[in-house]
Formats: C-alpha cells, structure tokens, sequence
C-alpha cells in the first residue's frame, strides 16, 4: 500500500509543479543540489529542457556559489615501494564533514587509472585529471552529473612517455575557461630545458572543437617553479616563477593566450622550491612561503596591485599532527569567513582547521592515504 501512495503523491507533485509558470518553476529549480536536478530531468521533456539550457545551469552554480565553497577530496592510487597498490581505508567517507553551510564530497579514482594527477585548477565544478605514464587518464569530468571527456596526450606526455627523462620534474596540467566564449581550455606550461630543448618555456592548449594540442607563440620568457601546480582565477591561470631571488607571479589569459607578469612575489630568495605554493582564497590570488617555525600567507590586491599579508601559521601547534614539514601547507579554502582549511603535503597530510579570528587550530582527519584537497562546486556544466 505505501510504495502505490509514494506513487500517487509523486505524480500529484509533478502535476502540480509542471502547472505553474515556466519561470516561476526555474526559480524553485535552481536552489536544489545537482542530485535532485538529474531526477527531475526524467520528469518530463519541458523540465529537461530548462535544466539542460546553459542559462539555467550559470543561475544554478551561482546561486549555490553565494552559499560558500564546499570541498572535494580526490582519492588517488597509492603505491607501496614495490609498485603495488595499496588498499585504501576510507576514512574520509566514513566521516561526513559540515561547515556551516559547506559540505565535503569524496571522489575515487578508479584503480586501473595508474599514476593520476589533479589538476588544482579546477573551475564550474569540472575536475580534470591527467597521467604522464597512463594515456587513458586524460579525463575532465563533473563529479556531481558523473559526466566525463577524455582528451589525448600533450606532445611534452608523449616526451615524457616515450624517452623517459629522469630527474625532470612531470609538468603540471593547468585548466580554466575563456570567459569571453565559454571555452575550456586544458594548459601544459613546461621548463623546455629538462627535455632538451632551445626555447625558455614550451606550451601546449588543448582544443576541445578540433580534439588537437597546439602550441602557444610566444611561451613563457620565465621559467616557473616545477613543484606549484597553476592555480584558475576569473579567466586566467597562475604560476609561480622559479627564479630564487626575486620569483614573480605569471599570469596566462585563455582569451588572448598571451603570459604577463602581473607582479613580484611578496617574498625573496627562494632557496627550497618546496617551500612556497600558490592558491586561490576566497576568489583571491595568494601564495604563500614556509620558513620554520612559521608559514605566511599573502592575498593580491588588484586594486592597487599590493600583497597583504593574510595570516601566519604557527606551524609548532600542528608538530603533532605534522611533524616539521618537509613542504609547505596547502591552502585549500576559507570557510564561513574566518575558518581556513588546510592540508600537509606528505603522503599522509593531516587535514585542519585554522581560525583566524581565535588563531585555533582543530584536526579533523589525518587520512590513512593523503587526498586531493580542492575546493569546489556543484555544478551541471560538461565540455
């Protein structure tokens, strides 16, 4: 009897949502989680349509983007000293994470994708993945719709593959969006001279239209710092030079395909590459540099093109979490306001909490394996 009452009060439901003004129901539409939006796709035809337009999908981030980011931990393949897989306890699915009005999701990388990278500079809920070793793992994919594209190797992955240059440092994958046109874009920038070539910098772009890599005239006239990943802001990627006395900030805009230095980093005489990152904070460009027993962090001022200093880590009140790192922190995400999360970067990174109004600091997990922590939104976007 109950499942025949589910059924009946379902269709009474539905009758009575499809009755009511096409823009009233993408109002309703819009502030449900991506999980109730893909049941409502199979409603009917006139729903499907709405949820599908590009129009509603932009209202519908945005929307849940004004709420705060939420996180996303991406469970990578670890392996043992022997190259053997090893089992992976999920500890961070068996806690579920709140923060106020954020939440936490976990996405696991099947076991057959070898040698995956994440790609940090993810963007409208999109994750893209990639591997030097693996040529089926070029994947850009939307956790929350479960949708994926697979992309081919970069010329630079089918160097790497092919000769196997040891001791050079595997590229980082930057990936952002052309906000004049919509378009994704993935970007290789890579340090020319581990692979024995002339030019200071090599880049590639990967063109979704054509499902080609080309090259970009002119590159990069600085070489970046191989151990930061490039970090996505408002139609442009990041890095940080690797130039030890004064690094600088490199910016590439994916509409003019053109790299500009944008300023200095707000720190000198970069001894240890490991020791700085860059990130984004609250829609804000930051980097950041370690030097025991303290870690700073600087957010850009575009107004007046300045650094302010945002906070200092004591990095004595995490020892017993951390140990003394042998890197930097990651800064993943400021949440609700004032609570910054972060994450060492060894092979199992304790993730916490840094109040910056109290200056507290809360564990919530050291994981068994260390994820990728990024931080995120869901989103109904695909390529």
């Amino acid at each position: 009897m109950f499942p025949f009452k589910t059924r009946r009060t379902l269709k009474r439901h539905r009758e009575e949502l499809l009755r009511l003004p096409e823009d009233v129901v993408e109002l309703i539409l819009e502030r449900l989680p991506v999980k109730s939006l893909l049941r409502f796709r199979t409603v009917s035809k006139k729903l499907k349509s709405a949820i599908d337009s590009r129009r509603f999908q932009e209202r519908q981030q945005l929307i849940h983007m004004s709420r705060g980011p939420d996180i996303l931990f991406v469970s990578t393949n670890v392996y043992d000293d022997d190259g053997r897989l090893v089992k992976r306890v999920n500890d961070l699915d068996a806690r579920r994470f709140a923060f106020g009005s954020s939440s936490a999701y976990t996405v696991h990388v099947p076991t057959n994708w070898g040698g995956t990278s994440v790609c940090h500079s993810n963007c409208d809920g999109l994750l893209c993945l990639y591997s030097i070793y693996n040529p089926s793992v070029c994947v850009v994919m939307n956790p929350a719709t479960r949708w994926r594209r697979t992309f081919p190797l970069s010329n630079i992955q089918n160097l790497l593959l092919h000769r196997l240059y040891k001791g050079t440092p595997t590229p980082k994958l930057g990936f952002g969006k052309d906000k004049l046109t919509g378009t994704y874009k993935p970007v290789f920038l890579t340090n020319s001279s581990g692979f024995g070539l002339d030019n200071v910098t090599t880049c590639e772009v990967f063109d979704f239209t054509t499902q080609l890599w080309r090259y970009v005239h002119p590159a990069s006239p600085f070489t970046t710092n191989p151990h930061t990943d490039p970090v996505y802001l408002d139609g442009s990627l990041y890095w940080l030079t690797d130039c030890e006395e004064e690094p600088k900030v490199l910016s590439f805009d994916l509409h003019t395909e053109t790299f500009y230095v944008i300023c200095d980093a707000p720190f000198a005489h970069v001894l240890d590459p490991w020791s700085v990152t860059i990130c984004i904070l609250d829609n804000r460009l930051c980097v950041s540099k370690k030097a025991w027993p303290t870690q700073d962090i600087w957010s850009f001022q575009y107004s007046n093109m300045t650094w302010t200093k945002m906070c200092s880590i004591d990095l004595t009140q995490t020892f017993s979490w951390l140990g003394e790192p042998e890197w930097s922190l990651e800064p993943i995400a400021i949440l609700d306001k004032h609570k910054l999360l972060l994450q060492g970067r060894d092979y199992r990174g304790a993730i916490f909490i840094l109040d910056l109004l109290t200056n507290s600091y809360h564990l919530l997990v050291k994981p068994s394996y260390s994820p990728i922590s990024l931080c995120y939104s869901q989103s109904l976007f695909s390529v």
